[in-house]
């Protein structure tokens, strides 16, 4: 398929959905960062990005890790504050 085209058909299925211009490169960052919310291993996400090195999807998606790990550290707070 074309790329322009697919870039074409992409934007049309946006614009009928009410949605906002996005790149359809755009629904890679989404998909690693929804993975990454739910658990999935970054190793796991490399190989379906197929990015060559982890490095690079730890890299890219470093805020999303970060902020996890926040929230891991608040939810061990909660659970030894209550024991």
């Amino acid at each position: 398929m074309d790329p322009t085209n697919l870039t074409r058909t992409f934007l049309t299925f946006l614009r009928k959905a009410g949605l906002r211009r996005i790149r359809l490169h755009d629904l890679r960052h989404s998909t690693a960062t929804l993975l990454l919310e739910q658990g999935v291993e970054l190793v796991v996400i490399k190989e379906l990005l197929e990015h060559a090195h982890i490095g690079v999807t730890a890299t890219v998606y470093a805020h999303v890790r970060l902020r996890l790990q926040r929230e891991a550290m608040t939810a061990l707070g909660n659970a030894l504050s209550h024991s």
